[in-house]
């Protein structure tokens, strides 16, 4: 992790474990190499996976562009893309049902994500720090989002929309707002959005740190049915200017 000038590593056919994000942040690395004969792990086109190509492990942080994950892939590994400061957009193929947490953590780059109806869990944290993200769809087939939900967006500074597609049965989207279904918790706000919001009148809770880095934000009305405000909630929303909070 972190050897910034290292270009290739060759995995020999003993190595029977590789740890998630062993190799995160390694911008020159491009490949992974592997002997025909090694037992666990095999690459394609210098990205590791297991043998039968089944998990996405490690994809090199040098590597640059648009990548569409093969599609033997079923899960994508914790880490797998972290620190890939100049990967721009992925497509993952239908067939993957796992997206592990910190996945995309710090692709400074990634402007597109394509995530299938076929995932059904998706991982911690797992686009936090992608600051060139503009929009994210979580398709219907999504049921668990491991960890904090709204963490999952910090310094997601450009995003301007999370949408659910309409068949999800545990979270909704209203102007591009995350809640749950039936929209009675604003789980997360765009980082990118900015100007006053009005929460609609169905909310009666604010989840923690749900406006959490929002620094377009200048002013927000909560409506009465509010009961509860989560810890965090505006925390670093530094043009709120303010906040009117309900009886």
């Amino acid at each position: 992790k972190g050897c910034s000038n290292l270009t290739s590593v060759t995995i020999p056919n003993g190595v029977t474990g590789i740890l998630g994000g062993a190799f995160a942040y390694t911008p020159s690395l491009t490949s992974f190499e592997l002997g025909e004969d090694n037992a666990n792990y095999t690459s394609e086109d210098g990205v590791l996976f297991d043998k039968n190509k089944t998990e996405l492990i490690q994809f090199p942080s040098g590597k640059s562009g648009h990548y569409t994950i093969p599609e033997s892939v079923t899960k994508i590994s914790d880490n797998a893309f972290q620190g890939c400061s100049n990967l721009t957009s992925v497509t993952i193929t239908n067939g993957v049902t796992s997206i592990g947490g910190f996945t995309f953590v710090d692709c400074s780059s990634l402007t597109s994500v394509t995530i299938p109806d076929s995932v059904t869990t998706i991982g911690d944290r797992a686009f936090m720090g992608c600051t060139s993200l503009t929009s994210l769809t979580i398709p219907a087939s999504v049921t668990s989002i491991d960890g904090s939900v709204e963490s999952m967006f910090t310094s997601c500074t450009s995003l301007t929309s999370i949408e659910v597609s309409s068949g999800n049965t545990q979270y909704s989207s209203e102007d591009g707002v995350l809640f749950n279904k039936n929209k009675t918790t604003l789980i997360a706000f765009p980082r990118g959005k900015s100007g006053h919001y009005s929460i609609p009148n169905t909310v009666t809770a604010i989840d923690r740190e749900a406006f959490r880095g929002c620094t377009g934000l200048t002013s927000i009305e909560i409506p009465d049915g509010v009961s509860s405000i989560g810890d965090n909630a505006f925390l670093d929303c530094s043009s709120l200017a303010s906040i009117t909070i309900p009886g």
